[in-house]
């Protein structure tokens, strides 16, 4: 015999309703009483959050249960109670799978009613990096990338077994836990395991009936290309997205992907924003007589550039290109390209012909200033030659590196003009 009736009522089904009749009843009164349909009518307003509550409590097994034998005094306290349960416009999305109408719940209740909408439970976003070459990010290229997925089985559509083979576990009313009990002397401790009947899944289902092809985990892997469109000029850390392309599991929200850029390093260019550098190695007489040197470009042109005879490039001067630097993302101009000069001097006794060195002291021009001593009488002969790795000095592979502080001790060293 039930003891109360309201909800019932407030549905418009009898106390023996079945479940397809309570999941009818709340649909038709949902639809009709929705705020969306009754604006400026707060009568119809509650009237739907009372059909939301009564559906919540009967369409739940346990709680139905509860409120047959006790009423509403029952369920005071616990889960379903008046204080308690999901909020109306919650329950609604879950059954509809949305709003039903135009707007967002939110909007529509304008936070009167419990709150805004959490929505369903998503799944979490898989993250990849994508390497990519400066070469492709210069001429913007499609990427294909394969990934693993997990993906509701499609055998027995995510149920697991065969349908109605299922069942909630009794043990730990689905919620795949179990709370256990331990004396320790005088105190009792509560703690939570996980449920031996259904091991921890909170259904349960009969080996025979299990599926063949998910074995009963309700979802399989798959193998799934998306292809990432890489721009040209694209920024190392860009992010490129898939919404709903990732993991899928009953009850929940597909995932999404999300592939983040980021560029290789490269054996000639540094790229820094929209521009690029370039290390070029020349020799002595190129900088100072002139000539050409070739750069190959990401896009496989070749750069032919011109040092003009007299332009005396310094060893790490630095000049510019216009326009040959990296696309800019998303525009049309192009960035710079800087080149950073190396000068190789020749080697050691490159020649031992005197009238080179006469030709040389004769063209190049003449010093500023001249390294002089005071007196002839004061200076003493010392020869140069190559430090010895091995010294136990350290300045023998080493650049010497002066302190800003540090007065040198070295020579007294007069410089005169010429």
């Amino acid at each position: 015999m039930v003891k109360e009736t309201k909800y019932y009522e407030v549905l418009g089904v009898s106390p023996n309703a079945t479940e397809q009749e309570l999941k009818k009843a709340y649909k038709t009164g949902a639809l009709k009483y929705h705020p969306d349909k009754n604006h400026n009518n707060p009568a119809a307003e509650q009237k739907f959050k009372e059909i939301s509550h009564a559906y919540e409590i009967l369409s739940d097994p346990q709680k139905r249960q509860i409120y047959d034998q006790y009423g509403e005094a029952g369920l005071e306290g616990g889960a379903g109670g008046a204080g308690g349960g999901m909020a109306a416009e919650d329950l609604f999305a879950q059954f509809f799978g949305g709003s039903g109408f135009g707007g967002g719940l939110g909007g529509m209740f304008g936070g009167g009613m419990g709150g805004h909408s959490r929505g369903p439970q998503k799944a979490k976003t898989i993250h990849h990096v994508h390497n990519v070459s400066l070469e492709d990010i210069y001429r913007g290229k499609v990427s294909k990338l394969a990934l693993q997925r997990s993906i509701i089985c499609p055998k027995c559509e995510g149920r697991g077994g065969k349908e109605g083979a299922v069942r909630r576990c009794t043990t730990c009313d689905g919620h795949g836990t179990k709370t256990m009990m331990r004396q320790m002397g005088p105190m009792i401790q509560r703690f939570q395991t996980v449920c031996p009947d259904c091991q921890g899944e909170g259904e349960i289902v009969k080996e025979k009936d299990r599926c063949k092809q998910c074995m009963g985990k309700k979802t399989v892997v798959d193998r799934k290309v998306l292809h990432v469109h890489v721009d040209r000029g694209v920024k190392s850390g860009t992010k490129v997205e898939f919404r709903g392309e990732g993991d899928q599991a009953p009850g929940i929200l597909a995932g999404d992907v999300v592939f983040q850029i980021e560029q290789k390093s490269h054996a000639r260019f540094t790229r820094k924003d929209d521009d690029l550098l370039y290390h070029a190695d020349i020799d002595l007489v190129t900088a100072l007589a002139g000539g050409n040197i070739y750069i190959e470009h990401l896009d496989e042109r070749w750069l032919s550039v011109e040092i003009l005879p007299g332009e005396a490039i310094a060893p790490g001067a630095v000049k510019m290109i216009r326009g040959q630097g990296m696309p800019s993302y998303r525009h049309h101009d192009y960035g710079n390209m800087y080149i950073q000069f190396n000068v190789k001097f020749p080697e050691k006794n490159w020649t031992q012909d005197p009238a080179a060195f006469e030709a040389l002291r004769k063209y190049l021009p003449s010093p500023d200033v001249v390294n002089t001593a005071p007196t002839e009488s004061m200076t003493e002969p010392a020869d140069l030659e190559d430090p010895d790795n091995n010294s136990k000095a350290g300045f023998g592979s080493t650049p010497m590196d002066e302190d800003e502080d540090h007065e040198p001790h070295g020579e007294r060293v007069q410089c005169a003009s010429q």
